[in-house]
């Protein structure tokens, strides 16, 4: 009896498993004149269960055993549907008829408004309502990315092109092919979570990808799309609030569909470079929803980086509403003679739009990524895959997995790093030179001799050098270890010290630094001009804006993710402090008028010691908290993504006499509110900090303790909101208590776009204040404007000490 309960029970299992069992419906989707239509959507009847065909019209559908209704539609086609029967793997091809959109039974008068503008004033009445209708929805997520060059010069510094990129003999092929699968969860307002199931990069077995089904989703029921990505302004969505004063629209023609009547709209910018789509959108009658969107931007919308994007977005019904399907961006573009293009495309499938999320789901991580996501082998990709690969993409996983398997082993690595180990000239004296060993995941990196170059009046010509080693753990982990040593050729005074790192947790940012020995430091510990160009200001034009001191020193530190978007850091420091003096007035030219000023800022015309020979011991803690701070979770690391709220941080200093012959008594508390990029829509976006601090106590303190500030007294800078244009670096440094704020907007081309002669330059104008009080200076205040292009700014400001003017002029940066 037992052996016949066991082979019944058996048999069910097997029975149960074979109707389980998915069955692969695949065949290809062309057009009447036999041409492929890319990216078709196919799905079945009545579900969000779908794919998309790839481009070259292919495509894959996983079903389960048993009859079912399938569409194929893309946009601009009729749809066909078809009745198919699933017992096993199943070719089925169709064939799209392009869609008639006609435009009988529609009255359209020469001198009157075309009819589309009231479908469209329908359109924007219903937005908001179409913008809330779904409070909450899961859905299956599959994602592909491809990058290609289509054409290199043969040479890039010198370097071959086509090696350095494993290109073909034409300088063309896939430089980034990835894939990912996902679950994504979206709650209004603007919550989300992803998990991501599985992610393969090619040629970088270990790797993740960076995909995110966020990314991809754009909704146009939103007034600004794509805000702070291609542009900082964002782009108007063609059935914004506003849309009429920047669109013209034609109504093309309309079709009947499963009873509906669909009305197919060219969009068309009523200013060439306003920022603005292109392109056709299809709204259906009575709900006046949004149902397709095949829409472009150029360079003349204010795109930057790209040529061109175009925007494919198809939607299924779901109950009464409709959600995205398919969604694809094609991009191509010219950068310094490298001609590329590629395309994202996603797939939004077996949409639930009543879940119930447990509580606390959305708790900021928006993406996690685990370590299984990348050990799925090519049998579940085979089988998971929703939109097939080309040929091409198939051929550059095997070429590119396969030279990646042979790249891991150490024979491999060690005749790579005899060729990359070489020294050479411009590595030695301009770029650094770095000694690697990635088999050992460790690397020795020198630093380049020209930039270790100085000159100041304290030191004379001298040079600062160091060596970093870094050895590379598991996910994220490392440590490092940097001696450096510093000599003036004028005083004679050799400085040497050893610092460390151990990045222990790269999840929750766990770091422990220490370092101890002796250096040449700046008076004001928040910096004032680079070695560099303290040396050209001190060589050329007689000019020593830079002020130093000598210091012994040993310190330890420890920070670390206290919970999300809170970090917390102690720092113990000791240190023996020496006052420092000209050593040198050498100067390639004597200027007329110009003489170097003495290394004490309060007394230029005399070498007058600023403080004496003191030691102090020093406790420093701090809290930083991000409201509404969002992350992705990755094996290797946690990434925090900007903020819409703003971070505020909290900061105790205390110097501790009797504590290792410490001579110092002082407490500091001090505060910092920060906010980047505030959006302001088409008019760019705001930044701001405010700070403010006391000394609650300052019962002996030295003046490298006081509190300094980012002053500014040279032409050319590095930018940095926290930054003065005219403030002196020394003189307004305290010891009691201060305020200090900074606010500028950049206007993101707003203005500059609508000239011709400024247009193509694709400037951002800026407006900025800052402002200062403490007890030597009551008000003192900064007004500037100016233009910006990535990473070069110029700005003219004006100085104020309370209602006088103290300063005027310009001002240039570069960098970050």
């Amino acid at each position: 009896m037992k052996r016949i309960q066991l082979t019944l029970l058996l048999i069910l299992v097997a029975t149960s498993a074979l109707f389980a069992q998915e069955f692969k419906l695949k065949g290809n989707i062309k057009d009447t004149n036999g041409e492929v239509v890319p990216f078709a959507s196919v799905y079945v009847k009545n579900t969000t269960k779908g794919t998309s065909a790839n481009v070259d019209g292919v495509y894959a559908l996983a079903l389960n055993q048993g009859t079912f209704v399938i569409v194929y539609k893309a946009i601009g086609y009729k749809a066909v549907e078809k009745n198919i029967t699933i017992a096993e793997e199943t070719v089925e091809n169709a064939v799209l008829t392009p869609e008639s959109y006609t435009l009988t039974g529609v009255t359209i008068d020469g001198n009157a408004e075309d009819p589309a503008y009231e479908i469209i004033r329908q359109a924007i009445k219903k937005r908001k309502q179409h913008l809330t209708e779904v409070p909450a929805y899961t859905a299956d997520v599959y994602i592909k990315g491809v990058q290609k060059l289509v054409g290199a010069p043969k040479k890039f510094f010198g370097r071959d092109i086509q090696k350095t990129l494993n290109l073909d003999t034409n300088r063309k092929g896939i430089l980034y092919l990835s894939e990912s699968t996902s679950i994504f969860s979206f709650e209004l307002p603007d919550k989300i979570h992803e998990e991501m199931i599985s992610s393969k990069v090619a040629g970088r077995n270990n790797a993740f990808s960076f995909n995110k089904a966020s990314d991809l989703i754009i909704n146009f029921y939103q007034n600004i799309l794509l805000e702070n990505t291609l542009s900082a302004r964002g782009f108007v969505s063609p059935i914004a609030d506003n849309a009429l004063s920047f669109y013209k629209y034609k109504l093309l023609g309309l079709v009947t569909e499963n009873g509906h009547t669909v009305n197919k709209i060219e969009v068309v910018p009523k200013r060439s470079h306003d920022p603005v789509f292109s392109g056709i959108i299809y709204i259906i009658d009575d709900t006046w929803h949004l149902v397709n969107a095949n829409v472009y931007l150029t360079k003349s919308s204010g795109i930057n980086l790209i040529d061109t994007l175009k925007i494919s977005q198809q939607f299924l019904k779901a109950e009464n509403t409709y959600m995205p399907s398919n969604i694809n961006f094609q991009f191509n573009g010219d950068v310094l003679g490298f001609k590329f293009e590629g395309y994202y495309a996603g797939v939004y499938s077996n949409y639930d739009i009543h879940p119930k999320f447990p509580k606390n789901y959305f708790n900021g991580e928006i993406l996690k990524v685990t370590k299984a996501v990348n050990k799925k082998d090519s049998l579940f990709w085979l089988n998971n895959r929703p939109i097939p690969l080309t040929a091409e993409e198939s051929r550059d996983y095997i070429r590119k997995d396969s030279i990646a398997a042979l790249k891991l082993s150490k024979r491999y690595l060690d005749s790579v790093e005899r060729a990359n180990n070489k020294p050479g000239p411009f590595k030695l004296l301009i770029s650094g030179y770095t000694l690697n060993n990635r088999y050992d995941k460790k690397s020795l990196r020198f630093d380049p001799i020209l930039p270790a170059l100085f000159y100041n009046t304290v030191e004379g010509f001298g040079i600062r050098y160091g060596i970093t080693y870094t050895k590379r753990l598991e996910y994220g982990e490392f440590y490092q270890i940097r001696p450096e040593v510093r000599y003036g050729l004028s005083n004679k005074e050799l400085t040497a010290s050893l610092s460390g790192t151990y990045y222990y947790d790269a999840v929750k940012r766990g770091s422990i630094t220490a370092s101890a020995g002796s250096g040449i430091f700046d008076l004001n510990n928040l910096g004032t001009m680079s070695l560099l160009g303290n040396s050209v200001n001190s060589l050329l034009f007689e000019t020593n804006f830079s002020k130093f001191y000598k210091k012994e020193f040993a310190n330890i530190g420890t920070s670390r993710e206290l919970a999300n978007g809170l970090m917390g850091t102690i720092k113990v420091n000791y240190s023996k402090n020496h006052n420092l003096v000209n050593t040198t007035d050498y100067k390639i030219k004597d200027l007329k008028g110009e003489t170097f000023t003495s290394n004490n800022p309060f007394t230029p015309d005399t070498e007058t010691p600023l403080f004496p020979t003191y030691e102090s011991f020093s406790v420093d803690a701090s809290l930083k908290y991000t409201f509404g701070q969002n992350y992705m979770t990755m094996p290797d690391q946690k990434i925090y993504l900007p903020s819409k709220y703003p971070s505020i941080s909290l900061s105790y200093k205390k110097g501790i006499k009797g504590v290792m012959s410490s001579d110092v008594d002082y407490d500091l508390i001090s505060a910092e509110l920060y906010q980047d990029r505030i959006s302001a829509g088409l008019w760019g976006y705001t930044s701001i900090v405010i700070g403010a601090g006391k000394f609650l106590n300052n019962s002996q303190i030295y003046y490298p303790e006081f509190k300094h500030f980012r002053g500014n007294n040279s032409l050319f800078g590095l930018p940095n909101m926290r930054k003065f244009l005219f403030l002196d670096f020394y003189l307004f440094s305290t010891d009691r208590e201060y305020f200090e704020a900074h606010f500028e907007h950049n206007f993101s081309g707003r203005f500059s776009s609508k000239i011709p002669i400024l247009r193509k330059l694709k400037l951002e104008e800026l407006v900025g204040v800052s402002y200062l009080s403490q007890p030597l200076k009551r008000n003192y205040t900064e007004f500037y404007f100016g233009v910006q292009r990535l990473i070069f700014r110029a700005t003219y400001g004006f100085a104020y000490d309370g209602n006088k003017r103290i300063n005027h002029g310009f001002r240039f940066s570069y960098g970050f």
